[in-house]
């Protein structure tokens, strides 16, 4: 899977050089390239922005920059994305949705915003990771890079890595523990060391279960719960007395 990211601080991506993604580029499940606006454009200081037309605070960034940069790296199987608050909230169904692209352009916008032409003609989707306000695009971006090459297959390692972060399956993950089984007198619970796979799992779910309900009971609105998944919850809200 490639990714191709369009931004006027390519400096910032250093970070996705670092760790699983890393590792991933080396052993070519992803590709990330990283390309300066700024190499796209025709004025000799390298100019991208320039005033809003009808007046207004700030600069706008201009379209012919962007549109050679996007032309440059663009192919058939691409889709372009562009990170801004006006779009679609991001969440693990997008992450999974765009897994499945061979091929992004993910487009960084700075100051304030970009020429409206550019929407129109280059940009298939916006994107937001949340309500509220950042001086550029970049690190949503490096969020959904993140967020996505995860999907990917091979890039944790196994499957079942991904599968079992929260919100895969639409709810938060279950508690985690490792060695020592006692660290200052706080002992990991007994189920985990019992060796019963069938009782392990059936802690861990209603663990999630009970996580979720605590602190994001809004997730249930959108997951399709088991019978078995849905009596667990029950019993859980009368112990609790949750309604």
């Amino acid at each position: 899977m490639k990714f191709d990211i369009l931004t006027i601080f390519p400096e910032i991506f250093n970070a996705l050089d670092e760790s699983i993604l890393k590792k991933a580029q080396e052993q070519e499940l992803i590709n990330i390239e990283v390309t300066n606006i700024r190499d796209y454009s025709l004025d000799k200081h390298c100019n991208v922005d320039d005033y809003p037309y009808g007046g207004g605070a700030g600069m706008v960034m201009k379209p012919g920059p962007i549109f050679r940069a996007v032309e440059a790296v663009q192919t058939d199987k691409a889709k372009v994305l562009f990170m801004s608050p006006q779009g679609k909230t991001f969440d693990q169904e997008m992450a999974k949705k765009l897994a499945t692209k061979e091929h992004l352009i993910i487009l960084c916008g700075r100051y304030e915003g970009i020429d409206e032409r550019i929407r129109q003609e280059l940009i298939d989707e916006e994107v937001s990771i949340g309500d509220y306000v950042l001086t550029g695009g970049e690190f949503p971006a490096m969020v959904l890079v993140d967020a996505i090459a995860r999907m990917v297959p091979s890039v944790l390692g196994t499957k079942a890595s991904a599968i079992e972060d929260s919100f895969y399956n639409g709810i938060l993950d279950y508690p985690h523990y490792t060695r020592p089984s006692v660290f200052r007198s706080l002992e990991v619970p007994k189920v985990l060391l019992s060796g019963n796979h069938q009782k392990i799992a059936q802690w861990r779910k209603k663990k999630s279960l009970k996580r979720t309900l605590l602190r994001r009971p809004d997730l249930f609105k959108n997951v399709e719960l088991t019978e078995g998944e849905r009596s667990i919850l029950n019993e859980l809200k009368d112990e609790l007395e949750i309604e």
